[in-house]
């Protein structure tokens, strides 16, 4: 009998579900962090990096280890960040909430938490602090694990995703000194700080003149292997008594070019169309489909760039390894050579191109799909 249950997810995290591969990347993270290393992991956006973490921190989180995930997203400021920090880390303290009260007031020399609690503590707790005496000392809170960690007898794992959204506040630059101050002396954290900007995320640990320079494992998250998506969506159909042929199941990998949001994507769309067997109109019409879904935001983002930042797509979706050239800077209007180098870095940081050894690559599969048919 059927399932009405797709087995591919997109959207939210799959690290308990619809994983596949990454058994070297899981083995490596989950090695440093039981072995108290910190580790920075970068890949672009959607490669599945939030749910190796959330699979690894799932696999170890423990009475002795306790795991704590914070997504910088939505956080807008330090004060912010260190209300959010010093929750969750209380959070993790106890599976009681009246103990995370307690320590609210117990584990701050200094501050003087205002405690909140709603009916359902589990979903409704904050806390929140002075701004000017949280300026003052935000070290107390950046330390809190280190102290709790002491006093129970335990290792904290702090995991912060989108690390590199912090270097947009104000405050950043002292803000960024005090934190490596205070977590390079703590020996009973470890810390897992994740993002999808590689630029800035380098920017941030690679530099020698930066703070976090050489705060731990650097790790870049690659593409899932080609054959490892293939087999996963033969086997995936197969489990849910509908046929897919391996060659399909490559033109799906192939053209999501191993993206792993964008196959699991494409790949849900035909197995809702297919009753039975997987032909080749319901791939065309699966595309056509992922390729609308996606078009107010690839339209969002074009509208963004300018005349020539938007010609300089042109020539990369058209093919063009030689941008400098006379003749490429002429025939897609792409002004001066300096113009080129600008709008490249622009580019880069915005996350719609990857430049690597020479040459460039579109990191959004369906976004260069688009924006050839965009072109025509």
């Amino acid at each position: 009998m059927q399932s009405n249950n797709t087995p591919f997810v997109f959207g939210k995290t799959v690290s308990m579900f619809s994983y596949t591969n990454r058994e070297e990347e899981f083995a490596k993270l989950k090695s440093n962090l039981l072995g108290r290393i910190n580790t920075m992991l970068v890949s672009p956006r959607r490669w599945g990096k939030s749910s190796l973490v959330e699979k690894v921190a799932h696999d170890i989180d423990s009475e002795t280890i306790r795991v704590v995930i914070i997504d910088l997203f939505t956080i807008g400021s330090e004060e912010e960040f260190l209300e959010v920090f010093a929750r969750e880390v209380l959070k993790k303290s106890s599976t009681r909430w009246e103990d995370w009260v307690g320590h609210a007031k117990n584990y701050f020399k200094q501050l003087m938490p205002k405690v909140s609690v709603g009916l359902d503590p589990t979903t409704d707790f904050s806390i929140g602090f002075d701004w000017k005496e949280l300026k003052k000392y935000s070290d107390e809170v950046l330390n809190l694990p280190e102290v709790i960690a002491k006093e129970k007898g335990i290792q904290f794992v702090i995991c912060i995703d989108e690390f590199q959204n912090l270097s947009n506040y104000n405050t950043f630059e002292s803000f960024e000194k005090k934190m490596r101050a205070v977590w390079q002396r703590q020996k009973q954290v470890t810390y897992c700080l994740y993002g999808s900007n590689r630029h800035m995320m380098e920017e941030i640990f690679n530099h020698s003149s930066k703070p976090f320079y050489r705060f731990g494992d650097f790790m870049y998250l690659p593409k899932i292997k080609r054959e490892k998506w293939i087999s996963f969506i033969l086997e995936s159909f197969k489990n849910t008594e509908k046929t897919i042929t391996e060659e399909q199941s490559t033109f799906i990998t192939d053209k999501m070019n191993c993206h792993s949001w964008y196959v699991q994507q494409f790949s849900h769309y035909v197995w809702v169309k297919t009753s039975d067997e997987v032909t080749e109109t319901i791939l065309q019409d699966a595309m056509r489909e992922l390729i609308d879904v996606n078009t107010p935001f690839f339209q969002a983002q074009v509208e963004s760039l300018s005349n020539t930042q938007l010609n300089l797509l042109k020539a990369v979706a058209s093919g063009e390894k030689q941008i400098t050239s006379v003749r490429v800077m002429q025939d897609f209007k792409l002004g001066t050579s300096n113009n080129i180098i600008k709008n490249r870095e622009i580019l880069i940081k915005k996350d719609i191109l990857q430049f690597s050894q020479g040459d460039f690559e579109w990191l959004d599969p369906v976004f260069l799909l688009w924006f050839l048919r965009f072109l025509k």
